[in-house]
């Protein structure tokens, strides 16, 4: 006798799938975004600020 695959576990599979690819993506993010030193972000930061300025 087969088993019928219910449509509930695949929907639950890909939920799964879908938060560990999320968490990978942050993860990866946060890497990056440690990686800069206080001298770039606060660079980084001017810029966007006069940016804003010149485009308000």
């Amino acid at each position: 006798m087969a088993k019928k695959f219910a449509w509930w576990k695949l929907l639950g599979l890909a939920g799964v799938l879908g938060g560990v690819a999320t968490g990978a993506a942050i993860t990866r993010r946060e890497r990056e975004r440690r990686a800069y030193s206080a001298d770039e972000i606060r660079e980084r930061l001017h810029r966007r600020h006069s940016e804003i300025e010149v485009h308000p």
